[in-house]
């Protein structure tokens, strides 16, 4: 490989807008981004679904678990 043909790769501080902030490599050392596993809502367990035609009920009550039958 040529020598200087390649940007440097070094370590990169993110930084999110809630706050949190990791580290790993980049070739940029500064990166910002607007969410992050920590305060996305999908990750925190905080995501509502909005249904207003009962799809996702209707859904989960066809494919409900269905109580052991026991045979004698």
């Amino acid at each position: 490989m040529k020598a200087g043909l390649h940007p440097a790769y070094e370590t990169a501080t993110i930084t999110c807008a809630c706050g949190s902030v990791l580290t790993t490599r980049s070739t940029n050392p500064q990166i910002r981004i607007e969410i992050c596993s920590a305060c996305h809502p999908f990750f925190t367990g905080t995501q509502k679904i909005v249904d207003t035609e009962g799809r996702v009920e209707r859904f989960r009550k066809k494919y409900a678990k269905k109580p052991a039958v026991r045979r004698k």
